[in-house]
């Protein structure tokens, strides 16, 4: 579903929302952050996902704060945001920015109710298809069999970057038998350690003191890239380039 930002002879916490294909409701007068209280309420009445249009970043981030208070946990609130880069400049977006758009396009498939804000300028960019996240996303969990070599191996070709110490999306440092991983979508990075070739404990922990803290059973490792960086994925865009 589909709605305009503003209306006209409705109820506030009962928005009459579109019916059918085509159908159309205008919105008007509404000051402050009246609009995200009747895009709450009609996106609760909404059998499916909601997609709200913002004209700015801005106003998507500015939307999204105001629509968690409203819906209170009660639905979920997904906001893809731009790249916040021009298509010519030498540098890429920032790996936050990634993060998050990656953990967005990761849950939106499994969204049966919620909404999803989108900067305008967003939707005029091509996105990845559904298959690349699923095929792409490792499963990891504690008493897992893990080969160090490979699984190195296996994080360089999804983007990420190896480094002496972890302290940004999309990097990994392996030290003995310890991973430090940061993966795309989550708020803070992952210690594994193991025992011979077995993840024995997983714990988040502080990029900025290295100590770790609470324990977590298992994650879903997203790719650092929004597009495949491996040899087939780069050989088939010079193919679909020089065409």
């Amino acid at each position: 579903m589909t709605i305009a930002m503003r209306t006209r002879d409705n109820d506030l916490l009962h928005p009459q929302i579109p019916q059918r294909a085509g159908d159309r409701r205008h919105w008007h007068d509404l000051v402050g952050d009246s609009a995200a209280l009747a895009v709450a309420a009609a996106a609760q009445e909404h059998a499916g996902p909601t997609l709200v249009i913002t004209a700015t970043p801005q106003q998507a981030q500015a939307m999204e704060a105001a629509l968690r208070f409203f819906t209170v946990g009660e639905l979920p609130v997904h906001i893809l945001p731009d790249w916040e880069t021009l298509p010519y400049d030498v540098f890429s977006p920032h790996q936050d920015i990634i993060s998050q758009r990656l953990r967005t396009l990761h849950r939106l498939p499994d969204m049966d109710q919620g909404l999803l804000l989108v900067p305008g300028a967003t939707l005029m960019q091509r996105l990845a298809p559904p298959w690349f996240l699923h095929a792409t996303t490792l499963v990891l969990r504690e008493g897992d069999r893990l080969d160090l070599g490979a699984m190195r191996q296996r994080l360089e070709q999804a983007g990420y970057r190896c480094v002496s110490e972890v302290m940004e999306h999309g990097e990994f440092a392996v030290r003995g038998s310890i991973l430090d991983l940061f993966p795309m979508g989550r708020d803070a990075p992952l210690r594994l350690d193991l025992f011979d070739d077995e993840v024995e404990t997983m714990r988040v922990f502080d990029p900025e003191t290295q100590r770790s803290s609470e324990r977590v059973s298992g994650i879903e490792l997203l790719p650092a890239r929004e597009f495949p960086t491996a040899e087939d994925g780069i050989r088939r865009f010079r193919s679909n380039w020089r065409a």
